[in-house]
């Protein structure tokens, strides 16, 4: 038994202030152990925000002033805290008149689903969602483990591609998002952002490879499509630029939360891997996504959080350490769902994420608990329920993407069929 809040893997050096490994990806800690996630609350408290807001201000009047179309700009939104508290601050604060853009990773959750139509309802702006077919969700979310060692590079790599296709086809130079990669990523710091957003900003930040990368058997050029970013003579045509909020106006997300859900009642609602309930509320799957960075780097988004709590002072150092050891540790429910319709064993999932361990890393022990037989998922996309509830032919559905949608339909009027004849033959 480790002492009490002593860190996960004492092999590893972490953050001599929050409990941040060294296994963090683009992680810098300065000569006294402190890391660059650190220094970025601190440098928050010496920034002139007013200046900042004051240059905010000029980049909307600008490019409000431009009218060279309906809309002032593209805010891409997911119906997450962020994005609703970017739709506040730019229609109710500023007076712009946005563009909502969403890709749908097609994994929502029935608060997420909620949140994003309750926004849209509330700041009544125009809105345009592309959403991948499920089975080609269900492939890429295979082929990303062996990749990249992350199942959600769909979702990675749609999210930065779809607004700026978006932005080329409607002439809307101004992208806008939320928070400031200098906010807790410890990838860069507010007196030294390192990445500036551009055509490949997601790429290197996030989705790591590009859609050539995920062609494979089943997997064609035609399928990744969606994904492809806009040429660069076409980002240079419309003159396609994006800032975050967060380098602007003083960012906490916590408080920002409250605000929305009090204000405009958004929901929070219980998100795996965590103990907070807002943190990408809108994905069933962020809780397997999060399990695959701890079987990779060691620690999960409970880490991530108690970082946050612990540099505002609401947790010791120690309590964030325990905390976030027992937490990021649990095995998700919606990893059921992943094994399901990506045909995977659990066995295949674990290995597969562990290919793309790096330096210490390697070895360190595990354990990891699985289940000893498969499970029917209990965590399932929104829609997929909705979908089943209303129509019961779904009920007999295949969900494995190897079995085609004629083949899955013909599985259901067969069982129907013999549901029928069993019927008839009891009555």
């Amino acid at each position: 038994m480790s002492a009490f809040g002593s860190p996960p893997y004492p092999q590893l050096r972490y953050c001599i202030r929050c409990c941040l490994p060294e296994t963090t990806e683009g992680i810098r800690f300065d000569e006294m152990g402190i890391c660059q996630a650190c220094e970025s609350s601190e440098q928050k408290i010496h920034i002139n925000w007013k200046e900042r807001e004051k240059q905010l201000r000029e980049i909307l009047d600008h490019y409000r002033a431009l009218a060279v179309n309906d809309y002032d700009c593209i805010v891409p939104i997911s119906g997450g805290k962020d994005s609703t508290f970017q739709l506040h601050v730019l229609t109710q604060v500023y007076g712009m008149k946005p563009l909502a853009v969403t890709f749908n990773h097609n994994w929502y959750s029935a608060t997420g689903r909620y949140n994003l139509e309750n926004a849209l309802e509330k700041f009544n702006v125009d809105h345009i969602m592309f959403t991948p077919n499920r089975q080609l969700v269900n492939r890429l979310a295979r082929k990303s483990i062996y990749t990249i060692g992350d199942s959600c590079w769909h979702c990675h790599a749609g999210v930065g591609a779809f607004p700026l296709q978006v932005a080329v086809r409607f002439n809307i130079p101004l992208l806008i998002w939320g928070e400031s990669i200098a906010e807790e990523s410890a990838k860069a710091s507010y007196f030294d952002p390192v990445l500036k957003f551009d055509r490949d900003y997601f790429t290197k930040v996030s989705a790591k490879v590009y859609p050539e990368a995920m062609i494979s058997e089943g997997l064609t050029a035609k399928d990744l499509k969606p994904f492809e970013l806009p040429s660069a003579e076409d980002m240079e045509r419309v003159g396609v630029v994006g800032i975050h909020l967060g380098d602007f106006i003083f960012w906490d997300g916590e408080r920002q939360m409250e605000f929305v859900r009090d204000t405009y009642g958004w929901r929070e609602d219980k998100v795996e891997g965590t103990y907070k309930r807002y943190k990408s509320v809108e994905c069933i799957m962020s809780g397997v996504h999060d399990y695959g960075k701890f079987i990779k780097r060691g620690f999960g988004r409970a880490t991530d959080h108690v970082t946050v709590d612990v540099r505002a002072g609401l947790m010791t150092r120690q309590e964030g350490m325990e905390l976030a050891k027992r937490i990021d540790s649990e095995r998700p429910d919606a990893l059921d769902y992943y094994l399901d319709v990506t045909g995977l064993e659990e066995i295949d999932f674990i290995e597969a994420i562990k290919k793309h361990r790096e330096g210490k890393m390697k070895t360190l022990p595990e354990t990891y608990p699985m289940r000893e037989s498969p499970a029917r998922p209990t965590v399932r996309p929104d829609v997929v329920n909705k979908v089943e509830e209303m129509d019961p032919r779904a009920q007999h559905a295949v969900l494995n993407p190897a079995t085609p949608p004629v083949e899955q339909a013909k599985v259901a009027t067969d069982d129907l069929k013999e549901e029928e004849t069993s019927d008839v033959g009891s009555r």
